[in-house]
């Protein structure tokens, strides 16, 4: 059958426009499936936010077009298949059947769908962005058929929600963008490590990061401040050492450093004269995200973690959350260290929300004040068995996930259970042979 355009006639022109027109359109459809689809509606408003200039300007153009993403994908389908349709009908009028067929294929797949998605796979942002306001208008033109396919998708399928990470796939996200993985990331060793430490820090509980019992610096509550407990105090370090009765496991409170200032060794002064502040107590189970909003509450940045003797392993939530209870209740007996900070530590603006004239109290308040003169010293529970201390530092070094130098003489690396000197250098620090014989 021959053509029924002759050619290089008026209507021969026509047929060629309309024929460029839908492959372009039918690749336009093609292309903006692809790239308005894969475009998910967390990561554009990410970078409506917080993108760059231009990618914000681009990502506010396309979320009003991909907020409902079932109608427009029934919008984009039916202006594809549409133009796909109506394109061996006009080419049918200019060349024989066989070529019709070999010519719209031809088109289809090169200009309508390979180069339309190559380019909208890269550039869909900047794509969307310029052609939103003739979605916008397709949107309307094809509302009466496409809203109904949309709402039977919607009832089906559900509606397109953006998906978020998990905490392990954004802790591998993170490690991708860190400069290390060679994948062009700008974030540093310390960022990816610090972030990393955040999202492990709700999975670790005090048992973690604690320092055992039997590692623990502690004074006994019948010893005397002679010369050399002073100098033990000042070797080891702390601002805050915990104090016991009887047994190293019945730690009853703490002392701070700064108060034995004034202590003359020659007086050989008893521990009970001194002022004893209460210390809470947390759950070896208690996270450490629950542990540090204690401590930056300002009451106090030492605790002892204890274990439940009567425990039971078919209810670990309701003992987790008697245990934080417990903990917070402690906790907020102890009043001083949230008016004055030691040895280097910062200030917190934030008082308590349940006792705001709490800063404004006498140092010497019964609440967070051992009364050792009226009332017995007081003992650990029978159901709860003291297995270590956690500090503020402690929590601090799991987030940073690197231990934290002071200008002690040496510490205790509590994972590797090893004594650093600090005096030697950082190379030597790191030498096992050194640190095993500081």
């Amino acid at each position: 059958m021959a053509a029924d355009a002759p050619c290089c006639e008026t209507t021969f022109w026509l047929y060629v426009l309309a024929v460029i027109g839908l492959v372009g359109f039918a690749g336009l459809m093609a292309g903006l499936t692809l790239g308005l689809m894969s475009l998910g509606l967390v990561d554009l408003e990410v970078l409506s936010k917080s993108g760059r200039p231009q990618d914000r300007i681009h990502a506010s153009k396309i979320l009003p077009v991909v907020k409902n993403q079932h109608l427009l994908l029934c919008t984009l389908l039916m202006g594809n298949s549409l133009a796909m349709e109506s394109l061996p009908i006009f080419l049918d009028k200019l060349v024989p059947p066989w070529a019709a067929v070999l010519i719209s294929v031809t088109l289809i797949l090169m200009f309508g769908e390979i180069l339309p998605q190559a380019i909208c796979t890269r550039y869909g942002l900047l794509v969307g962005a310029t052609v939103a306001p003739f979605v916008h208008l397709l949107l309307w033109i094809c509302f009466p058929i496409a809203y109904p396919i949309s709402k039977v998708l919607d009832w089906m399928l559900g509606k397109g929600h953006g998906v978020l990470l998990r905490r392990a796939e954004l802790k591998t996200f993170v490690d991708f963008h860190g400069n290390e993985a060679g994948k062009g990331g700008d974030l540093t060793h310390d960022e990816t490590t610090i972030i990393a430490g955040a999202l492990e820090l709700t999975e670790k509980t005090a048992k973690d990061a604690m320092t055992p019992i039997s590692k623990a610096f502690s004074l006994d509550l019948d010893g005397t401040l002679t010369l050399e407990t002073l100098n033990a105090i000042m070797t080891i370090g702390h601002s805050r050492v915990p104090v016991y009765s009887g047994n190293p496991t019945n730690i009853i409170g703490l002392i701070l450093v700064k108060n034995l200032l004034t202590v003359d060794p020659e007086d050989a002064v008893p521990l009970r004269k001194m002022m004893i502040r209460k210390i809470p107590r947390v759950s070896e189970d208690m996270p450490l995200y629950d542990i540090l909003n204690e401590f930056q509450k300002g009451h106090s940045h030492i605790a002892v973690v204890f274990k439940d003797l009567n425990e039971r392993k078919d209810t670990p939530q309701k003992t987790k959350e008697d245990t934080q209870n417990v903990g917070i209740k402690t906790d907020s007996q102890d009043a001083d260290t949230a008016v004055i900070k030691t040895d280097g530590d910062k200030p917190l603006m934030k008082s308590p929300s349940t006792t705001p004239s709490f800063k404004k109290r006498h140092r010497g308040c019964s609440f967070c004040v051992l009364d050792l003169e009226n009332a017995p010293v007081p003992d650990i529970p029978p159901d709860q068995e003291a297995v270590g201390v956690i500090t503020m530092e402690d929590v601090i070094e799991e987030l940073l996930q690197e231990e934290i130098l002071d200008e002690t003489d040496e510490y205790v690396n509590i994972h590797n259970r090893i004594k650093v000197n600090m005096h030697v250098s950082p190379d030597q620090a790191s030498d096992p042979e050194t640190t095993s014989r500081s």
